[in-house]
């Protein structure tokens, strides 16, 4: 294959439930070599993330819905290989938007140059120190406003972003709790991250009655990657003037119909409880902030990181899928 050869991932039908094969297709296509300003790019990982469900739909709400019979695209870490630009070289390690493909012309202005701390570890860059750590910390420290002595509840604990919230909240000195779906992300959760405890969701029976026993002085901040079930659960077990940071309901993701919400909203107003739904994009602000404290947790060894990584682009829609099923650990990401 020429360098000017890209395979694409597009999507060719608007899914109606959880995505499936039939709704994507791989297409090969001749690029048009980089003009002034412009690079190419042969990319080395990519990330598949919960919210490009919401870009499949024709109505998508906080990002453009992805067009049909055109590549997806999403965060990826990639290499110069041929550069027209004074600002970008060859040999440069980029972040950029090109997800699903293996290779693209884009701007520079498009694209961040990476000065990695460690060469061997560029999908980082996806995951700890990419999308995931910066919602992360941003939901946390300015929508959860963790104070040391309280109690966070973190539900999709061990994921990408999850396992992140639950250690930044560990060294602002908060007791923490965990949700996940099984019994050795749970015991990663505590050996590793330092998480205090942990409910196993699928084996817990009644998960409001597990974690009002796991923590019986109540909940301060719920950081909310779920919704549904572990949305009620919160509220029922929160004290008041409870925080709620609300990152994502991935449990209503691949709904066809509206499924039934929390019936116990009512606690909102009797609790006190403040609940704000936020994206990260919004706050690029505190991105210096965040990778400086984060580089230096990693270097430390005082945060941890798990990652799943699906090897080939022709495996892509099955490592976005494992997404919704919990078959990830910690970050998702496609080695291209």
């Amino acid at each position: 294959m020429n360098k000017y050869s890209a395979n694409e991932i597009h999507l060719i039908n608007r899914p109606a439930g959880m995505p499936s094969a039939a709704d994507v297709e791989m297409v090969q296509r001749e690029l048009t070599p980089p003009a002034a300003g412009q690079v190419l790019i042969k990319n080395l990982y990519m990330s598949v993330d919960p919210y490009m469900r919401g870009r499949m739909r024709e109505n998508a709400v906080y990002a453009d819905a992805y067009q049909l019979n055109k590549a997806m695209y999403g965060g990826a870490v990639g290499e110069v290989i041929e550069s027209q630009s004074d600002k970008v070289k060859i040999g440069d390690i980029v972040l950029n938007q090109g997800a699903w493909r293996d290779r693209l012309v884009a701007d520079d202005s498009s694209v961040t140059v990476l000065q990695p701390f460690d060469k061997d570890r560029l999908s980082l860059y996806l995951g700890a120190l990419g999308m995931p750590g910066f919602t992360a910390y941003v939901g946390l420290r300015k929508f959860g406003e963790p104070k040391a002595g309280e109690t966070v509840f973190v539900s999709a604990a061990s994921g990408a972003v999850g396992a992140i919230v639950c250690q930044i909240a560990k060294q602002w000195g908060c007791r923490v709790v965990g949700s996940v779906g099984s019994d050795s992300k749970a015991q990663w959760l505590k050996e590793k991250c330092g998480v205090d405890a942990t409910i196993n969701y699928k084996t817990c029976g009644n998960l409001t009655k597990a974690l009002a026993e796991t923590v019986p002085d109540g909940v301060d901040v719920y950081f909310e990657n779920v919704g549904g079930e572990h949305l009620q659960a919160a509220l029922n077990v929160m004290n008041p003037f409870g925080r709620i940071a609300a990152c994502g309901m991935i449990s209503a993701y691949n709904n066809a119909k509206p499924a039934p919400g929390p019936n116990n909203l009512m606690l909102i107003v009797g609790k006190k409880i403040r609940i704000n739904g936020f994206i990260v994009f919004d706050h690029s602000e505190m991105q210096t902030e965040f990778l400086e404290k984060m580089v230096g947790w990693i270097q430390d060894g005082e945060i941890q990181y798990q990652e799943t990584v699906y090897e080939g682009l022709d495996k892509a829609l099955d490592a976005f899928l494992a997404l919704f099923s919990g078959d990830n650990f910690g970050k998702m990401i496609v080695k291209i």
